[in-house]
């Protein structure tokens, strides 16, 4: 059996989350903002691991009460075994533990599983952001879940 832990992201697996961006994405986030968001600014980023791989990542920026995720990554070979639900989960219950009442997010238009999944967990659709995509020019839909504070669900859960 697979031993899966999620761990708070650091310098350290900054080579394995570039190598999963340039698999996951047309249009990876350069290294130096990457670098920038895990160890200099210290924002809130994960990896997940299987047997000590990094098959994951997950990133968001806390501003007051407001958590925006900014990525999520699963590499394709580890996908539909609940990762990036372990994920989300995960930064929601680390927007929960910093304050946050509130969690955003954009995805694609197109990206039917993630909009599944954020809607399972609570994220309602809220606006679209059209031509969000340079890559494609496709829109974004953008993406709620409030009250954080007022979940019973996240009290006593551990965020790192």
């Amino acid at each position: 059996m697979a031993k899966v832990v999620i761990k708070r992201a650091d310098e350290r697996y900054l080579p394995d989350i570039c190598e999963l961006e340039k698999l996951c994405f047309k249009t990876p986030w350069p290294v130096e903002v990457l670098y920038e968001d895990i160890c200099v600014s210290h924002h809130l980023y994960y990896v997940i691991l299987e047997n000590d791989k990094v098959v994951g990542y997950a990133g968001m920026w806390l501003i007051l009460d407001e958590a925006h995720i900014n990525n999520i990554c699963v590499h394709p070979s580890y996908r539909c075994r609940g990762y990036g639900k372990m994920l989300v989960h995960r930064l929601i219950r680390a927007a929960y533990k910093y304050g946050g009442d509130s969690i955003t997010l954009e995805v694609r238009k197109s990206n039917l599983t993630a909009l599944t999944l954020y809607k399972s967990l609570g994220f309602e659709e809220e606006g679209v952001r059209k031509g969000y995509y340079q890559d494609t020019g496709e829109d974004a839909i953008i993406m709620w879940k409030q009250g954080l504070q007022m979940e019973n669900q996240w009290k006593g859960e551990e965020a790192d």
